[in-house]
């Protein structure tokens, strides 16, 4: 059995407040994730290995968006996503 059949996944956009490094504007920023929750119940035709995989997992997110565009008009350079997490257990 694989770790997707463990959980139910979905994309979430969730606002997060960024300044951009070119210019040092802050400035609102939708950010795109992929969040797998973790199911109530194990799947059926799950042996023991995948009990104890089921017992250990845990409901998590991972970062989608890296690179943004500055939404300051005069700027609008891109830059890399560094002061949030890549991967964030909920």
């Amino acid at each position: 059995m694989e770790e997707r059949d463990f959980f139910d996944e979905r994309q979430e956009q969730r606002t997060h407040t960024m300044t951009c490094p070119h210019c040092g504007q802050p400035g609102e920023y939708q950010i795109e994730w992929i969040v797998r929750r973790k199911k109530v119940q194990l799947p059926r035709g799950a042996d023991e290995r995948d009990r104890a995989r089921f017992a250990k997992a845990q409901s998590y997110m991972v970062r989608r968006d890296d690179p943004m565009g500055c939404k300051n008009i005069r700027c609008r350079k891109r830059f890399d996503v560094t002061g949030i997490q890549s991967v964030a257990f909920i």
